[in-house]
């Protein structure tokens, strides 16, 4: 009656002694194996001991070209294998092909409808040029702070103005669970129909804007927003007539209405419409706009994770630079 097999020791088994096991098997010789590991000899000799004693088996026997396997080492190799692979594959992730046909990779990207209109177009015009095969899908962002949507996995990117976000970040250590990239800058500019009263050169004073009536953009549709808060600091305040959750809406509404409303300056001609609408310069002092691109901390290391940021980033570059071209409209 055979006696029952004992258990392997995992104590003494470690990772290092299965990698020596797999050389071997493919060497069937203890020097080659051990140039190949870039150790000594008696150095192979020692793991291959350590592993028969975790394993309680004979692994290889001497011959006269080397060492053969005994079936039991036979039986062994495709499970090591297999498990090396696995550990490379997860610890060295492969690199990324985003041509390659077929391919199953899909990102989420969350902003609001101001920043689509610049970035997404040249995504897809990016993409098309290039042979791109992955799955692009956009959602709204309805925040300023896209921390939840990154947290919970339900955007890989969010990309937008997050000011409070921006300056946690700036002063948190890498131990943060988010990371930031700054990609273009713009402003805030003041929009209504060409042939409003105040499209009119100099009659946008401070004065006009706190009398007339507003249109307020805000994602979560709250009463209160940034231009509210600037107008307090100067003990002013305007009358907002209606709010709404998009950019593009606000375009088409004070398009067709007396209402002011304030939007990236960037918004109107991505939009098509700088013949339908007036731009003028706020006249009050409002913040720029820094549109970053913000992802969590585990997308870091993930190699199709990096190269959508490379492209989102190539892309922001030429936004910027075309800002930096002299403009061809008017603000007054």
């Amino acid at each position: 009656m055979s006696s029952p097999a004992r258990p392997v020791n995992f104590r003494t088994l470690d990772l290092n002694l299965l990698r020596v096991f797999d050389v071997v098997m493919e060497e069937r010789h203890v020097t080659r194996a051990a140039h190949r590991l870039s150790i000594t000899q008696p150095a192979v000799s020692n793991a291959l001991r350590r592993l028969r004693e975790a394993t309680h088996e004979e692994l290889f026997i001497p011959s006269s070209t080397g060492v053969e396997p005994t079936p039991h080492a036979q039986a062994l190799w495709p499970v090591v294998r297999r498990a090396l692979s696995s550990l490379q594959q997860a610890l060295e992730p492969q690199p990324f092909d985003p041509r390659a046909v077929g391919n199953e990779v899909s990102f989420t990207l969350a902003m609001a409808d101001a920043t689509a209109a610049l970035v997404v177009p040249r995504l897809a015009q990016r993409f098309l040029k290039e042979g791109v095969h992955v799955g692009l899908r956009v959602v709204p962002l309805t925040t300023r702070d896209p921390r939840e949507l990154l947290e919970q996995g339900w955007a890989d990117l969010a990309i937008g103005f997050f000011p409070d976000l921006t300056e946690q970040l700036l002063v948190e250590d890498d131990s943060a669970a988010l990371r930031r990239e700054a990609l273009y800058s713009g402003r805030y500019v003041c929009v209504m129909r060409p042939d409003h009263p105040l499209a009119e050169p100099g009659a946008l004073t401070l004065d006009a804007y706190c009398a007339a009536q507003h249109l307020r953009v805000n994602f979560a549709g709250r009463p209160h927003g940034f231009v509210d808060d600037a107008l307090a600091l100067l003990g002013r305040r305007r009358t907002v007539a209606m709010t709404v959750n998009s950019f593009f809406t606000g375009a088409l509404a004070v398009q067709q209405s007396d209402l002011l409303t304030v939007l990236p300056d960037t918004f109107v001609p991505a939009i098509g419409l700088s013949d339908r609408l007036a731009s003028r310069q706020v006249p009050f002092a409002l913040r720029g706009i820094d549109i970053s691109q913000v992802w969590h901390v585990r997308a870091d290391p993930d190699p199709a994770q990096r190269w959508l940021r490379g492209e989102i980033s190539a892309i922001s570059a030429v936004i910027a630079a075309a800002r930096a071209m002299p403009q061809s409209a008017s603000f007054g």
